[in-house]
């Protein structure tokens, strides 16, 4: 659902068309492969489009667990589960990559008062403008 858009308008009936069995697969240890398998509106497998995978670990960070998130292209459970570690340590690297852009754009975003400072730079008991140097 669109940020701001109101659940009442909102659009939440489901698609009989595009239904998945999800399964869920974990070693209990670093991550869970969920297996999508594409079934017609009786439930039943529908064979003329692909069975999906995806990956899921999570990150421990200050702010707590973070989750990450990855497709794996692959044709069986066995495999998806060989290519789980080198995908999930691509999808932490991307996410750490993001994170900092973010951290980079957030600090380039400080705002400066248009005008200058004001005399003495603003400090309470700055230096007073002018000095001893006369002109004639």
């Amino acid at each position: 659902m669109a940020q701001g858009q109101d659940v009442r308008s909102a659009d939440l009936s489901m698609d009989p068309a595009a239904l998945y069995l999800e399964e869920i697969f974990t070693d209990r240890r670093v991550g869970t492969i969920r297996r999508l398998t594409p079934v017609n509106a009786k439930g039943e497998p529908d064979r003329s489009q692909p069975v999906t995978y995806t990956g899921e670990t999570q990150v421990v960070t200050p702010m707590g667990a973070l989750p990450i998130a990855f497709e794996i292209e692959a044709s069986s459970l066995d495999e998806a589960a060989k290519k789980f570690g080198d995908l999930a340590k691509e999808a932490i690297e991307r996410t750490v990559k993001e994170l900092q852009e973010m951290r980079r754009q957030a600090a380039s975003s400080l705002v400066i008062p248009q005008g200058g400072l004001p005399p003495g730079g603003g400090m309470p008991g700055g230096m007073p403008g002018g000095g001893n140097i006369q002109m004639p």
